[in-house]
């Protein structure tokens, strides 16, 4: 788990990774018309055994300075999917940098699956 740090005048703040991860993932579920998150098979093995994974579906670069993040998601059925990508993006971007300080340069948004009301 790398840690990204900020100075400032009374010290360092360390962000964790994971931190800037789950942001991002609670920040995409917000949006309407996300289903949910998808992940690996790891990872929903892992979710199936009752440990909960808020950055399931997200993976956070930081490359110079800049963070770069890899959303994996599912959409609910009938949404336009361009259009709630670029919501997506707006918000991951908007809730990373005021909440962390780091400059998001990209957000790039997969769509994984389909999801169907009233189907498990």
């Amino acid at each position: 788990m790398e840690q990204r740090m900020q100075e400032t005048n009374v010290g360092e703040v360390k962000i964790a990774d994971d931190v800037v991860a789950i942001i991002a993932g609670i920040a995409a579920t917000e949006v309407e018309g996300v289903a949910s998150m998808a992940g690996n098979i790891t990872k929903e093995i892992i979710s199936k055994l009752g440990m909960k994974n808020l950055s399931k579906g997200v993976k956070v670069k930081v490359e110079e300075g800049s963070v770069i993040v890899e959303l994996s998601l599912n959409i609910k059925y009938g949404y336009n999917v361009p259009e709630v990508s670029a919501n997506v993006q707006d918000k991951v971007k908007t809730s990373i940098e005021n909440m962390t300080g780091l400059i998001v340069s990209e957000v790039n948004v997969q769509i994984a699956g389909v999801a169907v009301e009233g189907t498990k």
